[in-house]
C-alpha cells in the first residue's frame, strides 16, 4: 500500500479511509433522518421552506457544471476542467448540507397515491436515491485521483462516474419538480 503523500499532500492509505468512511456515514446519516425526531425549526421555518427549491438548484447546477467540465477535457482544457469539477463537488456538497438540514426538520413530502405518475415517480426516487449513495464513493475516488495526478486511473473510474452523477443530478430536479405541489407550505 502507498503511503507516500500525493500532490495535495494525502497519502493513499488517509485518502482511502476517508472515502469509505464519508460513503458510509453520508447514506448512514440520510437514512437516519427519516427515523429520527424533527428537530423544532422555530424562527428558521420560513428559510427551511426554501430548501427543497434550493436543492433543485444545487442539482441542476451540478448537472450543467458536469456537462461543461466533461466538455472542458474534451477540448483539452484541463484547468478550466479542475475548476469546473471542484466546483461541482462543492456543489454536491452545499446540496448534502442543505438537504441534511431540511429533513432533520421537516416530515418527506408523500406523492399521492392515487396519482397516475406514482409508479414513474417512485422509479425515478428509488433509482435516484440508490445511484446517490454509489455514487458517493465513485465521485470521492475519481477527485482523489485527479488530484494526485494519477490521470489514466482517474479516467477509468470518471467514465463511469460521470453518467452516473449526472443521472442523480438530473432525477433530483426532477423529483423536485413532481413532489413540489405537495409540499405543505
Amino acid at each position: 500500500m502507498n503511503t507516500q503523500p500525493t500532490a495535495d499532500g494525502l497519502s493513499e492509505r488517509t485518502a482511502r479511509i476517508f472515502i469509505w468512511s464519508a460513503s458510509l456515514a453520508i447514506p448512514a446519516v440520510v437514512t437516519l433522518l427519516y427515523f429520527m425526531p424533527k428537530v423544532e425549526a422555530g424562527a428558521m421555518r420560513e428559510l427551511l421552506n426554501h430548501l427543497p427549491l434550493f436543492n433543485a438548484i444545487c442539482n441542476g447546477t451540478t448537472a450543467v457544471v458536469l456537462v461543461l467540465a466533461f466538455v472542458a477535457i474534451r477540448k483539452g482544457k484541463i484547468l478550466l476542467h479542475r475548476g469546473l469539477m471542484t466546483g461541482a463537488l462543492s456543489l454536491s456538497l452545499a446540496f448534502l448540507v442543505s438537504y441534511v438540514s431540511y429533513h432533520a426538520t421537516s416530515e418527506s413530502t408523500k406523492f399521492p397515491e392515487e396519482h397516475s405518475l406514482r409508479s414513474i415517480y417512485l422509479l425515478i426516487l428509488t433509482t435516484h436515491i440508490l445511484l446517490s449513495a454509489i455514487v458517493v464513493p465513485l465521485v470521492l475516488v475519481s477527485y482523489t485521483r485527479a488530484l494526485a495526478r494519477k490521470f489514466d486511473r482517474h479516467r477509468k473510474i470518471a467514465r463511469i462516474t460521470l453518467p452516473i452523477w449526472l443521472y442523480v443530478a438530473i432525477t433530483g430536479v426532477v423529483v423536485y419538480f413532481m413532489i413540489s405541489p405537495y409540499y405543505p407550505f
